[in-house]
Formats: C-alpha cells, structure tokens, sequence
C-alpha cells in the first residue's frame, strides 16, 4: 500500500465550515494523521485498518497538529484541510494499513476494513468526510 506521504508543518485547515475537536494523545501522532479516540481512555490513538481492534478501524478524523504522549491534540471531523502531501483532485482517500496512514482507494487490500476519509479538491486540499463501512475487503 501506497500512503500519501505528509509534511506535518504544512498541515493547516483550509476554508470555513469544519466540524474541529480536540483531545490528548494516547501516543505521539505526527499531523496530518488519521486518529480514532479510544473509548476506555478517551485518548486519540492512529487509526488502521487492519487492525485487530474493532475501534481502530473506524477513524474519526484528521489531526491538524503533531503531540506526543498526554499532550493537547486537535482535528478536523469533516471539513477541507491541506493535508501537506500530494493528492490526485476528484480521488477518494481511504484509512491504510500503516497506522494513521492514508491512501487511495486503489491501494486498499485485501482484509482491510474500509472507511473513507474524504476527497481530494485539488493536489493539496482534502475534503473530510469520514463513512466507515465496517466490511473487509
């Protein structure tokens, strides 16, 4: 699988309209991330889609800034980000298996759970818009 590859410092929220939260880490996650919020700790961990825990497999959103274990953390829930990599406009993007990773749709594979997180507006903006839908390729 293939990820978009992310600059964190070029992260920022793009436009108006965005449903933004914030919470703590569970772990250090660079920006430009896919995170979920675990429900025991209510602390934001990176989201994979294959992974063994249901909860991880179904994003909730785009981390607009990098933290480490305990820190302050934000995101964006849906909305237009420049995500700090390269996109292709009119591609959905989907959740990886690499964690908090995020690839097109071509690269999802076999065993993957799938849940779209958004599409791309242009080569550098993404539109936010997570639907998990809790099958496995």
């Amino acid at each position: 699988m293939v990820d978009i590859s992310i600059t964190a410092a070029n992260v920022v929220v793009s436009g108006t309209g965005h449903s933004r939260t914030s919470g703590t880490a569970g772990e250090t996650i660079p920006a430009g991330k896919a995170y979920y919020v675990d429900p025991t700790t209510k602390k934001w961990m990176l989201a994979d889609s294959n992974s063994t825990t249901a909860e991880a497999r179904h994003a909730d959103g785009v981390t607009l800034n990098s933290a480490s274990l305990n820190q302050p953390i934000n995101g964006v829930k849906s909305g237009a980000v420049t995500i700090g990599g390269t996109l292709t406009a009119g591609v959905a993007y989907y959740l990886s298996d690499t964690p908090g990773g995020i690839c097109p749709v071509a690269d999802i594979g076999t065993g993957e759970y799938v849940c779209l997180l958004g599409i791309a507006l242009s080569a550098t903006v993404l539109d936010v818009d997570i639907h998990y839908s809790g099958v496995a390729l």
